[in-house]
């Protein structure tokens, strides 16, 4: 772009002017270049499907930022993509301070689902976007740096605890468990911050609730990232050199033996679905009944509405094979197979009983209001007090033969993870060959 090189050449101009070091001089040229703060209604809401691609491609599109090969707004499919693609996790957590809810399923999806402040810095080194990571123990320091962020005209994406943002309307036993980031790009005219969450329509926080937000989970060190449009590097062979070092990661990750964080996970969990002596065994982790609703609601509530991300990799095989001149095909459709072999599973998880269906109905209801924002707050709430007491109920008591349902489920996991492997097989045969 020829934007960062106009930059570049402004700030020599001025450490020979004035002598100063190009730090020092960078931070006086894009002080006076920035935009100024964003009105209520210029930021233009793109919804996405991951919280961390699509705040980074959600930024970039309201920055302007192009991709130089189409000249078109980069898509949060090659922003997923340039970040390293897929990833694979299963973890079932157990909690004895939640006597009903002590099940939790962690299902993840993307490459580095489990390390978001690594994922986020190679994904923005990999877009040459000069971004600047801020973290620190204080609110009042974080507070400081989003309000310069904010004051300069430039949006943050920021890692935030749901449960204290508060527009999810999550229980009180989710306090602390956080989530995936948000971007604050303005202040609404009577002092509370504009959210993008992937929204439809605006969203509205009190500035103390999202410190409080930012605060709560301590390894998030109230993290937040800073994109200067001005500081943007992507031109078309910088694109097509983080395309292919993507790729190759993407086939390096999969292929790995971790039963945590890579394709092992999907057979493990099938494993676990079956009779065994492992103390992880669902048989045995769910043989009183209790958390078994919750265990099948995360299935939906992480797999569904292509929460998975395949179909998203698959568009962006599609996209860049062009780019880089490589035959993608093959492996796109292999992972649209594997995108259909999820929804499967979670059609097996949520039909298993009719309050299942309506548990999935009250789920999927709370999300669109809850993407509506400010203007739906009053019926998002209502849906999801509704969703949280028949999620609790079943809990306690979810009228399900496990004998009849682990199998099937079973059967879904060991469809999911061949599917997966062969998707693999085929994209490692495209890069490398």
């Amino acid at each position: 772009m020829t934007t960062r090189k106009h930059f570049k050449q402004l700030v020599r101009d001025r450490m020979a002017r004035t002598g100063e070091r190009y730090t020092v001089a960078r931070a006086h040229v894009a002080a006076k270049a920035a935009p100024p703060p964003p009105e209520e209604g210029e930021w233009a809401l793109r919804g996405g499907v991951d919280a961390d691609s699509a705040a980074f491609a959600n930024v970039l599109a309201n920055a302007g930022i192009v991709a130089p090969h189409t000249g078109a707004e980069l898509t949060e499919a090659m922003v997923l993509g340039l970040g390293g693609g897929l990833g694979a996790g299963y973890i079932l957590w157990e909690f004895a301070e939640h006597a009903s809810r002590s099940r939790i399923l962690v299902l993840g999806f993307r490459r580095q689902w489990q390390y978001p402040a690594r994922w986020a810095a190679e994904t923005a080194e990999r877009l040459g976007l000069h971004a600047e990571l801020h973290e620190t123990g204080g609110p009042g320091a974080a507070a400081k740096r989003l309000d310069a962020a904010l004051d300069r005209g430039l949006p943050a994406i920021l890692w935030i605890d749901p449960y204290r943002l508060g527009h999810r309307h999550l229980p009180a036993w989710l306090d602390g468990h956080g989530g995936g980031p948000v971007v604050a790009y303005g202040r609404s005219r009577d002092g509370g911050v504009l959210i993008d969450d992937r929204s439809s329509g605006r969203l509205t926080i009190p500035a103390g609730r999202l410190a409080e937000a930012r605060n709560r989970v301590v390894s998030y060190k109230n993290r937040l990232i800073e994109v200067d449009p001005a500081l943007v590097e992507i031109d078309a062979g910088r694109l097509r050199d983080g395309i292919r070092e993507a790729l190759t990661l993407q086939v390096e990750h999969l292929s790995e033996r971790s039963d945590s964080f890579s394709l092992p996970a999907w057979a493990k969990w099938a494993r676990l679905l079956g009779p065994g002596r492992n103390r992880k065994a669902w048989p045995l982790v769910f043989a009183d009944g209790r958390g078994l609703g919750s265990a099948l609601a995360s299935v939906h509530g992480n797999a569904g509405n292509r929460g998975h991300l395949r179909d998203l990799y698959a568009g962006f095989l599609r996209e860049a094979a062009p780019l880089v001149e490589l035959p993608l095909g093959e492996a796109a459709d292999a992972w649209d197979a594997a995108c259909l072999a999820w929804d499967d599973l979670v059609e097996t998880a949520m039909t298993a009983h009719p309050d299942l269906e309506e548990l999935r109905r009250l789920m999927d209801a709370t999300a669109v209001m809850v993407d509506r924002g400010d203007a739906a707050a009053e019926e998002a709430a209502d849906l999801a007090a509704r969703r949280w007491a028949l999620q609790q109920r079943l809990d306690a008591e979810l009228p399900v033969d496990p004998a009849e349902l682990f199998p099937r489920l079973q059967e879904g996991v060991t469809a999911i993870h061949a599917a997966e492997v062969r998707a693999l097989d085929a994209l490692r045969s495209a890069v490398e060959d």
